[in-house]
């Protein structure tokens, strides 16, 4: 038997109103199987919905509607006027929410691909509809009702939302790979058992679990931490078929195909950040009291052959690494009007216990090593920055003690600012021996074993890789934890030359060269800088406010002249937006991500003086169970390191699991069918692998001759955007 991940049989919504009801109408891209909600409309402040489970052919339908078009008729028999009229097509729901009055629908009217994985489409979110749910007859006025939904739509959806509808986004490919395989391992180890036991995890008792030709059917409970629309969906969460869930991420997700002698292979950068104590910059510094940092965004970079689609036999690689402020409570005071206001530490921890809670949620995602590259100024005239390295290095100090040396937690400081003024020595060049150490002692995932001539032409590097090999590949565990103070262009450039290395052993598993190594000035190279310094600003108009400040060019010292004005203006930029549209923002992310909830005789959001008590959730009451000084990790943790406890196969995870058993050919499961749609026209100049960038046309230069490999050094005439683009 095989596993696949799970298709939602929802994709295409149109929702249809009378005046007591709302008819909500999910189909599958093919229309041939439909589920229905309802949704009332007489209840001015509470959400009725009822979701018969039922799955409709069209045909029924039909019936269905025509018959309520019929019965909501004002006058029987009359023509004109109809019962049942169509408000709005959509492509999802991102969820429901409420002010002070009554229910809204939150729905995805556009959606644009931005990249495929393994046939799975990962889609950007292009526009919304919020509808009203009470009728007006019903509808209870209130006067504040209008400001609540402006601050809630200053939230712009249309930037950097992405879903999907058969991949979670929420998990890392090594996460949702490893979990293909764990119904499979649960099968093997519990059929000696009682057959009651074994299969709770199994949701279909109707076709038999042994053998067969069946496929099991995966689908994984989303990590709640990067879920951006969890509490919009909390109202309907229990009582809705999981194929009405859409769960939303915030970050960025770019994809680029690198063309090798003609063979694709898709390189593809997701990030998803935070919802847990997000906002923006100098608003949102340091640490929660749940050790949720600021600005904490997880990049992964996967690599694939996209010549074979399927998880099963293709040939997938991905590597995963994580940005965040430093965990501890600290802020920096913007009253002051100051470029860089003072850094004030809050609280006094002596025994690290915001830290703790953050490296222990690090050691269960990760696993261990946990590496952090502090990029923190060390020398300055006046003590600013350094503050938080002290303490950082103490805290760190302090949680090493108690964990085996082995899976302690290693901290590399490296002063970049410093190094970036000095004449002597080049900076990428220092960072790039970080990133070989640090690469090799986390690994990298790739599913499959090592290929035949790493075997024949063994490379010294590779043969000292970290990282966990089983049977089906190798796993990445542990993860590199970068930061400098706002953790945006220091950070960014940081983390490209840690993911250009980790590209290059990428590649060398996939057999495509020769050795573990790539140069600058290289089509691919260039191909990944691009999708780099997107995925930089990207997060960094989203925390600071403007783009980039300093690029990789800027630290290769190759920027023009030019650049300079740019970064001046950036500078200002970030600024102006620090000093006054912020705090609005703050306002629309808490309101957003439901930490602010209005209600009826409390102080509205606008009259708050502060939301630390929003964030602090310690402030208000206190918590009964109070975490061990010494034991500051969860109890199951340690026993698998260096292996991280959510993919490991136990009770626990198995929980987090819904799965089902399909036959061969059904569409819950076929990934041919949903990639290709066979049952659309569609045209060839429309489709999506031909529109993405590509290294051949985008990258190489024309006159390139004899050698269209996209590994060979180019000329810096050459490196302007290609003629053919």
């Amino acid at each position: 038997a095989a596993a696949a991940p799970m298709i939602s049989s929802v994709q295409k919504l149109v929702l249809y109103e009378t005046r007591a009801r709302y008819f909500l109408v999910g189909s599958n891209p093919a229309e041939t199987k439909y589920r229905v909600l309802k949704i009332d409309r007489t209840e001015p402040k509470d959400l009725v919905i009822i979701d018969d489970k039922h799955v409709y052919t069209q045909q029924e339908v039909r019936e269905l509607l025509g018959r309520l078009d019929l019965g909501n008729r004002t006058k029987i028999g009359q023509k004109g006027s109809s019962g049942l009229s169509r408000a709005v097509s959509a492509f999802g729901v991102v969820g429901f929410v409420r002010f002070l009055e009554g229910y809204y629908i939150v729905l995805i009217t556009k959606r644009r691909k931005m990249a495929d994985i393994g046939g799975h489409a990962i889609y950007k979110i292009e526009d919304t509809n919020m509808i009203y749910i009470p009728n007006d007859s019903v509808r209870v006025t209130h006067p504040d009702e209008a400001r609540y939904l402006r601050i809630f739509q200053n939230v712009d959806l249309s930037s950097n939302f992405y879903f999907s509808y058969s991949y979670d986004l929420s998990h890392s490919l090594q996460y949702n790979l490893t979990v293909l395989r764990m119904p499979l391992e649960t099968l093997r180890t519990e059929t000696t058992q009682t057959r009651q036991e074994s299969f709770d995890i199994f949701e279909d008792e109707g076709l038999s679990t042994q053998g067969g030709s069946g496929v099991f059917g995966v689908c994984s409970k989303p990590y709640e931490k990067y879920v951006w629309n969890g509490k919009l969906l909390e109202a309907v969460k229990n009582t809705v078929h999981r194929d009405w869930l859409l769960y939303i991420i915030h970050g960025f997700c770019g994809q680029s195909k690198l063309l090798i002698y003609g063979r694709p292979i898709y390189v593809t950068l997701i990030a998803r950040r935070s919802s847990k104590f997000a906002g923006t910059r100098f608003l949102k510094r340091g640490a929660n009291c749940e050790g949720d940092v600021a600005n904490e965004v997880e990049t992964e970079q996967i690599l694939y052959d996209a010549s074979v689609m399927s998880f099963s036999a293709g040939s997938y690689s991905s590597y995963v690494q994580v940005r965040g402020s430093v965990p501890l409570y600290w802020s920096q005071d913007i009253s002051t009007m100051m470029p860089k206001p003072p850094i004030t530490l809050d609280q006094a921890d002596p025994f690290a216990h915001v830290a703790a809670l953050h490296f222990d949620q690090m050691l269960q995602r990760f696993g261990s090593p946990i590496i952090i590259l502090n990029l923190v100024k060390e020398r300055e005239k006046r003590k600013h920055e350094r503050i938080l390295s002290e303490e950082l290095v103490a805290a760190v100090t302090y949680l090493n003690q108690f964990l085996p040396p082995e899976h302690a937690i290693i901290y590399i400081p490296w002063d970049m600012a410093k190094y970036t003024k000095s004449k002597l020595c080049n900076v990428l060049d220092r960072l790039n021996v970080i990133a070989e150490s640090v690469v090799k002692k986390t690994g990298f995932f790739v599913n499959r074993p090592d290929s035949y001539c790493s075997v024949l032409r063994p490379d010294e590097k590779w043969n000292e890789l970290g990282g966990y090999v089983v049977s089906t590949g190798r796993l990445q565990t542990g993860v590199l934890r970068t930061n400098c103070v706002d953790c945006l262009d220091r950070t960014n450039t940081a983390q490209f030359m840690v993911g250009k290395c980790a590209l290059a052993y990428q590649l060398y598993s996939l057999g495509l060269i020769d050795k573990p190594n790539l140069q600058f000035d290289t089509d691919a190279v260039r191909l990944f800088e691009e999708l780099y310094e997107d995925h930089g600003d990207t997060l960094s108009l989203q925390y600071g406010g403007s783009q980039l400040v300093h690029r990789v060019k800027t630290y290769r010292k190759i920027a023009p002249w030019t650049q300079h004005s740019k970064d001046i203006m950036q500078t200002l930029s970030r600024y102006y937006s620090n000093a006054f549209s912020d705090a609005d923002r703050q306002d629309s992310i808490n309101l957003f991500l439901g930490v602010f909830k209005p209600t009826e005789g409390k102080p509205h959001l606008w009259e708050l003086p502060t939301d630390f008590y929003l964030h602090h959730k310690n402030t208000l009451t206190l918590s009964q169970n109070r975490r061990s000084y010494t034991y500051w990790w969860t109890t199951g943790v340690l026993k698998h390191l260096p292996l991280p406890f959510d993919e490991v196969t136990c009770a626990e995870n198995r929980h987090k699991l819904t799965v089902k058993k399909f036959h061969k050919y059904e569409e819950e499961i076929d990934i041919h069918n949903e990639f290709f749609r066979p049952y659309e026209l569609s045209s060839f100049d429309e489709t999506f692998c031909l529109a993405m960038t590509n290294s051949t046309r985008d990258f190489m230069p024309k006159n390139v001759g004899i050698d269209p490999s996209p590994f060979t050094v180019r000329k810096p005439e050459e490196t302007g955007k290609s003629v053919l683009g």
